[in-house]
Protein backbone atom coordinates (compact mmCIF):
# COMPACT_ATOMS: atom_id res chain seq x y z
CA UNK A 1 0.00 0.00 0.00
CA UNK A 2 1.19 3.45 -0.91
CA UNK A 3 2.07 6.30 1.82
CA UNK A 4 -0.33 7.95 0.44
CA UNK A 5 -3.26 5.94 0.46
CA UNK A 6 -1.46 5.30 4.24
CA UNK A 7 -1.93 8.79 5.05
CA UNK A 8 -5.62 9.38 3.64
CA UNK A 9 -6.62 5.94 5.42
CA UNK A 10 -4.94 7.68 9.05
CA UNK A 11 -6.75 11.10 7.94
CA UNK A 12 -10.01 9.64 7.69
CA UNK A 13 -9.62 7.72 10.91
CA UNK A 14 -8.77 10.66 12.55
CA UNK A 15 -11.67 12.52 11.17
CA UNK A 16 -13.72 9.34 12.09
CA UNK A 17 -12.86 9.67 15.52
CA UNK A 18 -13.49 13.18 15.98
CA UNK A 19 -16.76 13.13 14.17
CA UNK A 20 -17.62 9.86 16.87
CA UNK A 21 -16.64 12.11 19.97
CA UNK A 22 -18.88 15.34 18.60
CA UNK A 23 -21.88 13.12 18.31
CA UNK A 24 -21.05 11.47 21.70
CA UNK A 25 -21.14 14.40 23.26
CA UNK A 26 -24.95 15.99 21.17
CA UNK A 27 -26.52 12.66 22.89
CA UNK A 28 -24.77 12.86 26.27
CA UNK A 29 -25.79 16.81 26.30
CA UNK A 30 -29.44 15.43 25.19
CA UNK A 31 -29.75 12.77 27.58
CA UNK A 32 -29.09 15.62 29.86
CA UNK A 33 -31.48 18.10 28.46
CA UNK A 34 -34.02 15.46 28.82
CA UNK A 35 -33.72 14.70 32.66
CA UNK A 36 -33.74 18.38 33.21
CA UNK A 37 -36.52 19.04 31.17
CA UNK A 38 -38.51 16.60 33.78
CA UNK A 39 -37.26 18.05 36.94
CA UNK A 40 -35.77 21.10 36.51
CA UNK A 41 -37.85 22.52 33.05
CA UNK A 42 -36.86 26.42 34.15
CA UNK A 43 -32.90 25.41 34.00
CA UNK A 44 -33.32 23.85 30.67
CA UNK A 45 -32.30 27.24 28.55
CA UNK A 46 -28.94 27.37 29.89
CA UNK A 47 -27.73 23.50 28.87
CA UNK A 48 -26.79 22.28 25.54
CA UNK A 49 -28.92 22.51 22.39
CA UNK A 50 -31.78 24.19 24.53
CA UNK A 51 -33.87 22.19 23.16
CA UNK A 52 -37.08 22.81 25.53
CA UNK A 53 -40.09 21.17 24.98
CA UNK A 54 -41.83 21.89 28.51
CA UNK A 55 -44.84 22.87 26.50
CA UNK A 56 -44.73 19.94 24.90
CA UNK A 57 -44.66 18.05 28.38
CA UNK A 58 -47.43 20.21 29.84
CA UNK A 59 -49.96 19.78 27.19
CA UNK A 60 -49.44 16.30 26.13
CA UNK A 61 -46.80 13.75 28.01
CA UNK A 62 -46.98 10.79 25.07
CA UNK A 63 -46.03 13.46 22.39
CA UNK A 64 -43.28 14.20 24.22
CA UNK A 65 -42.03 11.35 25.33
CA UNK A 66 -42.53 10.10 22.08
CA UNK A 67 -40.26 12.63 20.24
CA UNK A 68 -37.92 13.17 22.75
CA UNK A 69 -37.52 9.39 22.49
CA UNK A 70 -37.21 9.63 18.31
CA UNK A 71 -34.57 12.58 18.90
CA UNK A 72 -32.21 10.47 21.83
CA UNK A 73 -32.43 7.04 20.12
CA UNK A 74 -31.49 8.55 16.33
CA UNK A 75 -28.63 10.54 18.56
CA UNK A 76 -27.00 8.00 20.11
CA UNK A 77 -27.13 5.49 17.03
CA UNK A 78 -25.74 7.91 15.23
CA UNK A 79 -22.77 7.90 17.94
CA UNK A 80 -22.93 4.28 17.77
CA UNK A 81 -23.04 4.02 14.13
CA UNK A 82 -19.34 6.26 13.77
CA UNK A 83 -18.03 3.76 16.64
CA UNK A 84 -18.81 1.00 14.39
CA UNK A 85 -16.96 2.80 11.82
CA UNK A 86 -13.67 2.94 14.13
CA UNK A 87 -13.56 -0.16 15.47
CA UNK A 88 -14.03 -1.51 11.59
CA UNK A 89 -10.99 1.48 10.42
CA UNK A 90 -8.81 0.18 13.54
CA UNK A 91 -9.13 -3.88 13.34
CA UNK A 92 -9.54 -3.53 9.26
CA UNK A 93 -6.00 -5.47 7.26
CA UNK A 94 -6.01 -3.12 4.20
CA UNK A 95 -3.60 -5.73 2.72
CA UNK A 96 -6.04 -8.32 2.88
CA UNK A 97 -9.53 -6.74 3.06
CA UNK A 98 -12.09 -9.42 2.36
CA UNK A 99 -12.55 -11.04 5.88
CA UNK A 100 -15.41 -12.35 8.14
CA UNK A 101 -14.77 -9.34 10.22
CA UNK A 102 -15.04 -6.95 7.69
CA UNK A 103 -17.99 -8.12 5.64
CA UNK A 104 -20.01 -8.26 9.28
CA UNK A 105 -18.98 -4.36 10.42
CA UNK A 106 -19.76 -2.70 6.44
CA UNK A 107 -23.12 -4.92 7.32
CA UNK A 108 -23.89 -3.36 10.73
CA UNK A 109 -23.24 -0.41 9.62
CA UNK A 110 -25.91 -0.45 6.59
CA UNK A 111 -27.83 -1.65 8.90
CA UNK A 112 -27.69 1.30 11.45
CA UNK A 113 -27.59 3.71 8.78
CA UNK A 114 -30.59 2.50 7.68
CA UNK A 115 -32.56 2.35 10.87
CA UNK A 116 -31.17 5.99 11.49
CA UNK A 117 -32.66 7.17 7.98
CA UNK A 118 -36.05 5.88 8.95
CA UNK A 119 -36.36 6.22 12.37
CA UNK A 120 -35.61 9.82 11.13
CA UNK A 121 -38.33 10.37 9.11
CA UNK A 122 -40.83 9.04 11.17
CA UNK A 123 -40.12 11.43 13.17
CA UNK A 124 -40.07 14.27 11.20
CA UNK A 125 -43.77 13.07 9.98
CA UNK A 126 -44.61 12.60 13.58
CA UNK A 127 -43.36 15.99 14.44
CA UNK A 128 -45.12 17.48 11.19
CA UNK A 129 -48.42 15.53 12.59
CA UNK A 130 -48.24 16.93 15.86
CA UNK A 131 -47.71 21.07 14.31
CA UNK A 132 -51.88 20.25 13.27
CA UNK A 133 -52.40 19.52 16.41
CA UNK A 134 -50.26 23.10 17.33
CA UNK A 135 -47.81 22.24 18.59
CA UNK A 136 -44.14 23.81 18.18
CA UNK A 137 -41.66 21.32 16.50
CA UNK A 138 -40.03 23.57 14.36
CA UNK A 139 -37.23 23.92 16.25
CA UNK A 140 -36.46 20.16 15.83
CA UNK A 141 -36.14 19.50 12.06
CA UNK A 142 -32.48 19.61 12.77
CA UNK A 143 -32.14 16.60 14.66
CA UNK A 144 -34.03 14.61 10.89
CA UNK A 145 -33.21 16.80 8.02
CA UNK A 146 -30.92 14.28 6.69
CA UNK A 147 -33.34 11.47 6.76
CA UNK A 148 -33.44 10.82 3.54
CA UNK A 149 -29.65 11.00 3.10
CA UNK A 150 -29.08 8.13 5.38
CA UNK A 151 -31.81 5.63 4.08
CA UNK A 152 -29.90 6.44 0.60
CA UNK A 153 -26.29 6.14 2.11
CA UNK A 154 -27.79 2.66 3.79
CA UNK A 155 -28.92 1.18 0.74
CA UNK A 156 -25.47 1.84 -1.26
CA UNK A 157 -23.77 0.09 1.88
CA UNK A 158 -25.74 -2.62 1.85
CA UNK A 159 -24.71 -2.96 -1.72
CA UNK A 160 -21.36 -2.65 -0.83
CA UNK A 161 -21.27 -5.25 1.99
CA UNK A 162 -22.90 -7.92 -0.24
CA UNK A 163 -19.82 -7.19 -2.52
CA UNK A 164 -17.81 -7.94 0.51
CA UNK A 165 -19.45 -10.97 1.03
CA UNK A 166 -18.76 -12.27 -2.22
CA UNK A 167 -15.44 -11.13 -2.11
CA UNK A 168 -14.85 -13.29 1.06
CA UNK A 169 -16.50 -16.34 -0.18
CA UNK A 170 -14.10 -16.26 -3.66
CA UNK A 171 -11.56 -15.06 -1.48
CA UNK A 172 -11.50 -18.50 0.71
CA UNK A 173 -12.39 -20.47 -2.31
CA UNK A 174 -9.60 -19.79 -4.12
CA UNK A 175 -7.42 -19.69 -0.35
CA UNK A 176 -9.05 -23.77 -0.52
CA UNK A 177 -7.95 -23.88 -3.96
CA UNK A 178 -4.56 -23.01 -3.52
Amino acid sequence: MSKTNNFVFWGLYIVAWVIFVGLSIEAGGLIVNFFFSLYKPEFVQNLYQTLDLTKMYKDSKLAFFGIYSLILITSILKAYLFYIVIRLMHKMDLTKPFNTFVTRQISQISYYTLSIGLLSYIARELAKDLMHYGFATDNLNQFWADSQAFILMGAVIYIIATIFKKGVDIQNENDLTV
